[in-house]
């Protein structure tokens, strides 16, 4: 069971290859199964929470249930203190060997709880130099994994169908924002190797996957600890040459380190969706310092204009923080002039919560819970608007749908600059799941878009 965000599932995914070549089989959701894994979210305080309810939702089964993932590895022996229904609690160190751990549990054992470290600490591995240019196997891959129909260097199992799919290019994060945990639990940033990561791609379209998404921390670091920070716009053609790979979405982009080169290499490859998501947080620079963050929204402005003078039609979404310490009403009448001359396609709106381990949690100026329910439903309220509204200027146009979903009411999907979280674009027809269909918008419902089919 996976919570949380695509680099949970793939992670999940690496997880149960581990186990399929240690002897397990990975039961599905209607069938009875000697141990549940459960990986869980350990962001925000909303979706630790959601773990710790699925952990307990689970307590009054006999099948014991065991927690990996973010929450356990920042939380660890914590965790299960607190959560005893968790029959063990598991850190990412210890996933080479968990097929023999789950043996344990099922035995009955006493399994010692993971103790957690400042992962910060951690410097990733220089990359290995081996002779003849060989391409460097998958990280903690155990040797000689052969699963059916896998590449004997994939270390990843579907547990999902459908025809898109995450592909993680790097792990951890070095930035130091001063709201976020994710480097403690996470680590360093370290990139994959581009042959690995093309490699995977293959095997994902050879499972039936038509669209990659990019996942990681933050994908525009992807290469600066290969000594390549230009990397991804290298990485983006060799994965537009993968045969059955008919899209590529980038996502985790951070603003301030946009380079013109990136914007003019996801533009101009092919497969590459004009989609950008771009991770601002928030548009007054003040604040942003106090994120410990770059940019402001003139700076912002200025990137989105870049985009759209290559690509007007391009998609851009963005995630922004409400409520965080020392938020003024300048700063967020500032946010208000961002939202309104961005025309964003889609706003994820969060509440501030202070996050343990955090400089933030410690800064003067915290907001109470009233004042900050109150400001994300003024800026949720804006941000629908402005989505809505672009979504409405998208009437008349044509795009390409990938068929996600399809039954005789018809089907299903994203066009290219609509992310999977982002709306629907629905047609009339039944068109079989993974086919890409032209399509020409008719009308718009916030921000989902219905159209109809283009005749062959």
């Amino acid at each position: 069971m996976t919570l949380g965000c695509a680099r949970n599932e793939v992670d999940s995914e690496e997880m149960a290859a581990r186990l399929m070549s240690q002897g397990w089989d990975i039961a599905e959701a209607d069938e009875q199964a000697d141990v549940v894994v459960v990986n869980t979210c350990g962001f925000v305080t909303a979706a630790k929470q959601e773990s710790i309810d699925v952990l307990l939702s689970l307590s009054d089964d006999p099948v014991p249930a065991v927690a990996v993932g973010c929450l356990a590895e920042r939380y660890g022996e914590q965790l299960q203190r607190q959560l005893p229904e968790a029959a063990a609690v598991i850190g990412f160190d210890s996933y080479d060997t968990i097929g023999d751990t789950l043996r344990r549990v099922v035995a009955g054992e006493n399994i010692p709880s993971h103790q957690p470290r400042d992962r910060r600490t951690l410097l990733p591995l220089a990359p290995v130099q081996r002779p003849g240019g060989q391409t460097p196997p998958g990280h903690g891959q155990p040797a000689g994994l052969d699963l059916p129909g896998a590449d004997a260097r994939v270390l990843r199992s579907r547990l999902h169908g459908g025809p898109v799919a995450p592909l993680k290019i790097a792990s951890g994060c070095d930035r130091r924002c001063t709201f976020c945990a994710i480097p403690r639990f996470r680590g360093a940033f370290l990139s994959r190797h581009p042959d690995e990561i093309v490699t995977e791609a293959r095997w994902l379209a050879d499972q039936g996957v038509r669209e990659v998404v990019l996942v990681s921390e933050n994908s525009t670091s992807y290469g600066k600890d290969l000594g390549s920070p230009r990397l991804l716009e290298s990485l983006l053609p060799a994965l537009g040459e993968v045969a059955g790979i008919d899209r590529i979405r980038v996502s985790y982009l951070q603003p301030a380190e946009m380079r013109p080169g990136l914007v003019a290499a996801m533009i101009g490859t092919a497969a590459v969706a004009d989609y950008f998501d771009l991770s601002f947080q928030h548009a007054s620079g003040p604040l942003l310092r106090r994120m410990r963050r770059f940019g402001d929204a003139d700076s912002f402005l200025g990137l989105i204009g870049d985009i759209r003078a290559g690509s007007p039609e391009a998609g851009i979404r963005s995630n922004v923080i409400v409520g965080f310490p020392g938020e003024t009403e300048d700063d967020l009448a500032e946010l208000e002039r961002f939202l309104v001359a961005a025309e964003l396609d889609a706003v994820g709106v969060f509440a501030y919560s202070p996050e343990d381990g955090t400089e933030a949690a410690d800064l003067s100026g915290a907001l109470d819970a009233d004042e900050i329910s109150s400001r994300v439903e003024r800026i949720c309220a804006l941000a629908d608007h402005v989505a809505a509204d672009r979504a409405s200027r998208r009437v008349g146009t044509t795009t390409t749908l990938l068929v996600t979903e399809s039954d005789p009411s018809g089907s299903r999907g994203q066009a290219e600059y609509q992310g999977p979280q982002d709306g629907d674009l629905w047609i009339a027809d039944c068109v079989d799941v993974g086919e890409a269909v032209s399509v020409r918008i008719v009308s718009a419902a916030g921000v989902d878009l219905i159209g109809e089919a283009d005749s062959p």
